[in-house]
């Protein structure tokens, strides 16, 4: 029943207060008498290593995990976990390499990287590039996904749940980093909290309807038994998904490009750790990487398990849209139905909490780059401190409002996450390719850098449409190759064209120390941890 009852509102409302009411707190307890802008994004120095690590994952998670990924989870099962599971060992290589760069240079956005290696035109280009995807892409995707479930759920108006999840999200944002990344560890409990029991009910869902009564343990086995195809992490060639997670590719190939990216020259992400020292920024890195490997207990297997339960006859007009088509992002919000009263509260809280929480971050790092890297730098240098912080909450707000008038129109979306993937990987090669080749080759060019930056959405795009315009003469690869191509063509771009116009002075250099790369023994530990639960989970899952 899509309602929700007394109790589910009472528990929410606690939510909302806790939150709300912590996140004051916090900014009437460290807010300055001087208005400090690297405070307002940053918080310089007052973030510890577990409220790094929190933030991390409350800004990573959202509704497209909860609602989409659950729904590639209902569509092609356990292997989507691998952008998940990839993604912990891709926090463990930046923070042994990223962070280290960035905090002895100190850099505090990355078009600032940018201009500092290269000029200010790549960065201006690539500050606009950003602009665009975190609020036609990411922000929208975030809003429009939460949107659906809290309407799936509780029957308020979509358009209402819209307005409700961007007032919300401002009330946080608008306190600053040290706000955000605070309340993001209650985020991060009740979203962990309400995952768990949502994911409880499905495995026990299923063990009832197979007579095996309410065991967690046996509804996990008979998902094995009765969906054998959607536990398989690596696909063959001839898989009905082999265009959305190619083979080896996950392994070796796009995933380390897309992963990469989005961990290592993400504003959005990047941002948690840039106001503290090196060592708590790589303790609240690691703790975000053990993290990450719950994320696919909480997200996937709900999908998987209404994919059972729909093979079995259940839910089969819940699933469908107006037309009667399959839904695959139907399934959560489907399954947090079927909760008793209290408990659904609990999980409307949870899936509030990671829609919030990662609107929050997307929305901070917006205001960051258009407050310092557009305003600051092209319209007004001479502005002051408390000016800044002023123009960067009303980017706060211009780009919630514009991305909550976008949202509606991704309704006609099956598997809304494929889609952030995909178009979020059309920039992704030629970001991580001008940065990799910044950090590591000193005579990579500015005017390299600007080739780089111009090729990457052109030949993502002709990598995608080659076969419908030449009727399947070129090869349609999956997008994840497509990123692999794209890197490995402007790599060779960047290098052609370094060596053809080197630069008359060269680029400044961005400074290496070796001593910085060397980490504790206890990080070594966790680490080892986590490589080896992952070689197991893919060992055993192949």
């Amino acid at each position: 029943m899509n309602q929700l009852s007394l109790a589910d509102y009472v528990v929410f409302l606690l939510y909302f207060v806790i939150v709300a009411g912590y996140g004051y707190y916090v900014y009437q307890k460290k807010r300055s008498v001087s208005v400090d802008y690297k405070d307002f994004f940053l918080a310089e120095g007052k973030l510890t290593w577990w409220a790094i690590g929190a933030s991390l994952i409350a800004s990573n998670i959202s509704a497209e995990h909860f609602i989409a990924q659950s729904g590639s989870g209902f569509a092609l099962g356990l292997a989507i976990s691998t952008y998940e599971w990839m993604a912990a060992a891709t926090l463990i290589i930046v923070a042994v390499i990223f962070i280290p760069l960035y905090l002895k240079n100190k850099i505090y956005t990355m078009p600032q990287f940018l201009s500092m290696r290269y000029n200010d035109r790549v960065s201006g280009i690539m500050a606009v590039f950003w602009l665009v995807v975190y609020i036609f892409v990411n922000l929208t995707s975030i809003i429009y996904l939460g949107a659906i479930a809290i309407n799936a759920i509780s029957g308020i108006k979509f358009e209402w749940c819209i307005a409700g999840l961007i007032a919300f999200s401002l009330l946080v944002t608008l306190g600053g980093m040290k706000v955000i990344a605070y309340t993001d560890v209650i985020q991060v409990v009740v979203l962990l909290c309400g995952g768990l029991i949502t994911t409880y009910l499905a495995l026990t869902l299923v063990a009832e309807k197979s007579g095996m009564g309410s065991n967690v343990f046996s509804g996990l086995s008979l998902l094995q038994e009765k969906a054998q195809s959607h536990f398989h992490m690596i696909f063959e060639n001839d898989h009905p998904y082999y265009k959305d997670l190619p083979g080896l590719s996950v392994l070796i190939g796009g995933m380390w490009i897309n992963n990469l990216n989005y961990w290592g020259c993400n504003q959005y992400i990047v941002q948690r750790a840039l106001g503290a020292d090196l060592k708590t920024a790589r303790q609240g890195i690691l703790f975000a990487a053990f993290l990450k490997l719950l994320i696919p207990v909480i997200a996937v297997l709900p999908g998987i398990a209404m994919f059972v339960l729909h093979q079995q006859g259940m839910f089969q007009t819940e699933m469908q849209n107006e037309l009667g088509v399959l839904k695959p992002d139907h399934a959560y919000p489907t399954l947090m139905n079927l909760l008793p009263s209290g408990l659904k509260g609990v999980a409307f809280a949870a899936l509030t909490a990671a829609v919030v929480a990662s609107l929050a971050g997307k929305a901070n790092s917006i205001s960051t780059i258009f407050s310092l890297d557009v305003f600051k730098k092209y319209m007004d240098p001479n502005a002051s401190e408390k000016k800044i912080v002023w123009i960067g909450r009303w980017a706060v707000i211009v780009s919630m409002v514009v991305a909550g008038l976008v949202a509606p129109a991704l309704q006609t979306l099956d598997q809304a996450y494929q889609f952030i993937q995909e178009y979020v990987g059309f920039i992704s090669p030629g970001v991580l390719a001008i940065f990799l080749m910044g950090f590591f080759w000193r005579k990579t060019t500015s005017l390299a850098a600007l080739t780089g930056t111009l090729l990457t959405i052109p030949i993502s795009t002709v990598l995608k449409f080659l076969p419908s315009w030449t009727n399947g003469a070129f090869p349609d690869y999956p997008f994840l190759d497509r990123m692999s191509i794209t890197f490995v063509l402007i790599i060779i771009a960047m290098i052609v064209v370094s060596k053809w116009k080197p630069d008359p002075k060269p680029s400044v250099a961005i400074e290496i120390d070796k001593e910085m790369f060397r980490v504790s023994k206890s990080f070594v530990i966790g680490s080892v941890v986590i490589l080896s639960i992952l070689t197991i989970l893919y060992w055993w899952f192949w």
